[in-house]
């Protein structure tokens, strides 16, 4: 029988060991790329298909829904956030952790801490699902994997915004030990209003396109909607700062002990 946590450095063998910093920077990069190749492929390739609305009026970008929906657009989109959803769960239940950590017995704080995992959880679910029913397959189905990840989103960074507000007045005097602590709160802070921001803007559009057909509206909608999931990825990758010093780890028993 081991002595003490399965999981102790101390005690188990390393078997593979990689820097936070990397891993979140490989998790970002993941629907970042796939992004920008749907984008890419859909203007230079299907350029009239991926920019057609109901109305047929003049429109320069394609939405993402409309990329993501044609071949091989979706093929690429749903690899990349095929591999890119099991690190996101992996990161939402290590943020859990490290807020148990910080704000101990605290109730209030560990209550929020839990409705944030949720959200985290249902984000990346919502994603997976408006990922693998395109628009054009079942729409109905598309529609309400968007509106449960943006409704997932918002709240969700509100929440970690909320949380970083008392880690960083809790540990306001030492100075030295929270400056990445709030270079992260101050980015966090920033790319949820950009956030928030984007998705009023692009709801604005949206409407008005759909309300009065008008030429390039669709457009500015798309330029707002991109600005949304761009936010979103630079919002996770603040975990940059969060995990700088930690590393993701699989390690396994010394030879000869056994549970």
């Amino acid at each position: 029988m081991l002595e003490g946590s399965y999981g102790a450095v101390d005690r188990d063998k390393p078997l593979f060991r990689l820097p936070f910093t990397l891993f979140a920077v490989g998790t970002v990069c993941l629907p970042l790329l796939g992004f920008i190749a749907c984008i890419t492929v859909s203007i230079l390739y299907h350029y009239d298909e991926a920019t057609y609305t109901h109305c047929q009026v003049l429109n320069y970008l394609p939405s993402i829904s409309a990329a993501i929906s044609l071949t091989p657009e979706r093929y690429i989109w749903r690899f990349c956030i095929g591999l890119h959803s099991a690190p996101r769960f992996l990161v939402a239940t290590a943020y859990f952790s490290f807020y148990r950590g910080r704000f101990g017995r605290q109730l209030k704080t560990q209550l929020l801490s839990v409705f944030t995992l949720l959200c985290a959880l249902s984000e990346n679910i919502g994603l997976l699902l408006l990922t693998y029913v395109s628009s054009t397959e079942t729409y109905s189905f598309h529609k309400n994997g968007f509106i449960l990840f943006i409704g997932s989103s918002l709240v969700h960074m509100l929440c970690t915004c909320r949380l970083w507000w008392v880690i960083t007045k809790k540990y306001h005097f030492i100075a030295e030990s929270l400056k990445q602590e709030m270079t992260s709160y101050r980015y966090k802070i920033r790319l949820f209003l950009l956030n928030f921001c984007s998705c009023l803007v692009a709801g604005y559009f949206y409407w008005r396109h759909n309300k009065y057909c008008e030429p390039k509206i669709y457009t500015l909608f798309a330029l707002c909607e991109y600005l949304v999931v761009l936010s979103n990825m630079a919002f996770h990758m603040t975990a940059f700062w969060d995990f700088g010093s930690k590393a993701v780890m699989v390690t396994t028993p010394p030879e000869g002990k056994h549970i």
